[in-house]
């Protein structure tokens, strides 16, 4: 069985014992989440479909880690200006546990 859901502006495809990092999430380590943004749910050659969400379908998740990606360098460069400009980001993420999908 798999879901997709929808956190933090984006789309994800998941199965159960799926693990992967997600935008930022309140929480702990350790703390069990739950996803009701589902948009679809599909067992086999079964396919339920939401508009845009499915109602009573949830995605259960367990909160693994929090940390941040390596760093981007971002260099911004004018030739003939005299100008150059150096940035770096790091984005903040969750690593979670997928640990049950519940479907309608």
């Amino acid at each position: 069985m798999f879901a997709v859901i929808e956190t933090g502006g984006k789309q994800y495809r998941v199965e159960q014992g799926s693990v992967l990092r997600v935008e930022k999430l309140d929480g702990a380590v350790g703390d069990t989440l739950r996803f009701d943004r589902v948009l679809m749910v599909g067992a086999g050659a079964e396919v339920k479909i939401g508009r845009p969400y499915l109602d009573g379908a949830t995605v259960t998740a367990e909160l693994r880690a929090l940390g941040r990606h390596p760093k981007i360098h971002i260099i911004k460069f004018r030739r003939r200006k005299h100008h150059q400009k150096q940035m770096g980001h790091r984005q903040h993420y969750a690593e979670i546990a997928v640990t049950g999908i519940e479907a309608p």
